[in-house]
């Protein structure tokens, strides 16, 4: 068959040539009809049973999304979560109820009915956050009528050794059911950059390409293909030219992999002796095999949010502590930095019987949420208090927008820690430090007085660049448009960097650029000397920085400051890679 090339968005980088596994959507046949009314308590007994078996798959792949590693852990579990709240008490779940009750029909239509009744209003609301979660509701339901049908779903059963899969979109739950000793490589048509199966992808270092041509290129099961993660390249029926080719790219890729494994106890310093700090970002502490094997230089970004997902109860001070001293133990010296609670959003936690407001990504979260349940907080600081006996702490505040959220928190540090020594408790002195998330346009464009109070300062630019842009990046349809290298983003990280700077606080950066070593020299050059990233990029951007003259970075970063077009920062960008 004559060899189709298809053009999309790379994503995950690396080189894998396999066979085509075509994951098709998991359409259901859905039975429809009438029941008697005496039949009305028996077959809500029937869905409720259902509700209870999905509930009890979707806890076993939480148990899967658990041993992933990082920010693919991350973003799983919290889209799991949020399917376990839908199957206890939901509006579903009454909907379901009510439907069988009232119009005396099964349950296998009462779910679809309740599905498709649900979703409509989510896209009639206009806003892109709820319009992204039709997917997720839609693929709940699906999984409600295979239990009720008592159809077994094993989408990567019996797959062909080193399998591509295609295919339209992956769900979460897809995703937590790929095995990386099986798949080669991921390419499909929806997602972005961003999005869940590119996190997933690149924590599970398999290359990716998202954004593919409807249809894909008419690829069927059993076809060869090339997928190239660098260039978003995916190539169905490769000539014998063609794979020759990506052989030699593959065998290329494997050796500056092995090459880059070489830096891991070098430090990470310019040609002109600039010593920049690489550290990692992790959210449990299985991952600290990989973040040691990578050379970091410390924790950077801990995420504690795992503690509270997936569970009824909330965690208290000494399993926090329990939990925090492993990783702090295992860096032996090395520092930890420790952002404090960070849900809400599209990250619900059960345990605090979060319930999403009318705007989730603006509503009651992260910082605002912990200071409106001093409690959470109180115990939070105490716990980390306790630990930071067994090396050095940092704590974060996620999404400050002014300074008496971080005045009040660092109060709350505070009383904690003067109620551990009234119970005879050993505390550090001087206590960690307290340091601010710059996530939100206003914290950057206030990062002068933010300054005044807080001990360091670490740019999440993931989250910055959404909210300046008004982009959902885990939004298909406007994922393209996510740019950190839009003028108003770097503006805002150079008035934070150049802020902390002048009051001589430590200033970092541990969005999803830090980790990408074609930023790197534009970082260096912002003022940005201290790093956090996925364990796995740390060699890459060691690798690029140690290629680096100061000197030429800050002019570069000059020359980038003084343009008003993305596409020619990009450009210029790109230049500068290639020849410096």
């Amino acid at each position: 068959m004559a060899e189709i090339v298809l053009e999309g968005m790379g994503v995950s980088r690396g080189v894998a040539i396999g066979i085509v596994h075509r994951h098709d959507s998991d359409h259901v046949t859905v039975p429809e009809f009438c029941i008697l009314p005496g039949q009305i308590e028996a077959e809500k007994a029937r869905f409720s049973k259902a509700a209870l078996e999905a509930g009890q798959q979707v806890a076993s792949l939480q148990e899967k999304a658990r041993t992933l590693d990082g920010s693919a852990a991350e973003e799983l579990g919290y889209l799991l979560d949020a399917y376990q709240q839908m199957l206890g008490g939901s509006r579903l779940i009454r909907g379901v109820h009510r439907r069988i009750e009232t119009e005396k029909i099964n349950a296998e239509a009462a779910v679809q009915h309740e599905i498709d009744h649900i979703a409509r209003g989510f896209e009639a609301m206009g806003d892109s956050y709820l319009a992204a979660r039709v997917a997720d509701i839609r693929d709940l339901g699906r999984r409600l009528i295979r239990t009720l049908t008592g159809k077994t779903y094993r989408p990567f059963q019996s797959l062909p050794r080193n399998a591509v899969i295609l295919a339209e979109e992956l769900t979460p739950a897809d995703t937590a059911l790929l095995d990386p000793g099986h798949v080669a490589a991921i390419a499909t048509q929806w997602g972005g950059a961003e999005s869940h199966t590119a996190i997933m992808a690149r924590s599970l270092g398999l290359p990716a390409v998202l954004g593919l041509p409807a249809g894909l290129g008419g690829a069927q099961s059993g076809d060869g293909v090339v997928v190239d993660g660098a260039k978003g390249r995916v190539v169905i029926n490769p000539t014998a030219e063609t794979l020759a080719l990506y052989r030699q790219a593959r065998a290329k890729f494997l050796r500056e992999r092995r090459a880059l494994g070489r830096l891991r106890d070098l430090p990470a310093e310019t040609r002109d002796g600039i010593r920049l700090t690489l550290q990692a970002n992790i959210e449990l502490p299985s991952e600290m095999d990989s973040v040691l094997a990578a050379g970091a230089e410390g924790i950077g970004l801990f995420r504690s949010e795992f503690l509270y997902m997936n569970r009824d109860d909330l965690p208290g001070e000494d399993e926090q502590y329990a939990l925090m001293r492993q990783v702090v133990e295992r860096l032996d010296g090395r520092p930890v930095t420790i952002r404090t609670l960070d849900v809400g959003g599209d990250k619900l936690a059960h345990s605090l019987g979060m319930i999403p407001g009318p705007n989730p990504a603006l509503g009651l979260r992260a910082v605002r949420l912990s200071l409106a349940r001093p409690e959470l907080l109180q115990t939070q600081m105490a716990a980390i208090l306790r630990v930071a006996l067994h090396g050095p702490v940092r704590i974060l505040l996620p999404m400050v927008a002014t300074i008496d959220e971080v005045v009040a928190a660092r109060n709350a540090r505070d009383a904690a820690a003067c109620a551990l020594k009234a119970a005879g408790h050993t505390l550090p002195e001087p206590l960690p430090p307290l340091g601010v998330m710059i996530e939100i346009p206003g914290a950057a464009l206030s990062a002068d007085s933010l300054a005044r109070h807080a001990d360091f300062f670490s740019i999440g630019t993931n989250d910055l660049t959404q909210y300046t842009l008004a982009i959902d990046r885990a939004d298909e349809s406007v994922a393209h448009l996510y740019n950190p290298l839009h003028p108003a983003v770097l503006r805002l990280i150079q008035f934070a960097a150049e802020a902390a700077n002048r009051a001589r606080i430590p200033v970092g950066v541990c969005g999803e650029i830090a980790g990408d070593p074609r930023y790197a020299g534009l970082l260096l050059g912002l003022g940005i000397h201290d790093l956090s990233m996925s364990a796995t990029n740390i060699p890459m951007v060691k690798k690029r920085l140690r290629g680096l003259d100061h000197a030429q970075a800050r002019g570069f970063a000059f020359q980038v400051m003084n343009q008003s077009d993305p596409a020619r920062i990009s450009t210029l960008l790109e230049e500068f890679n290639r020849t410096v």
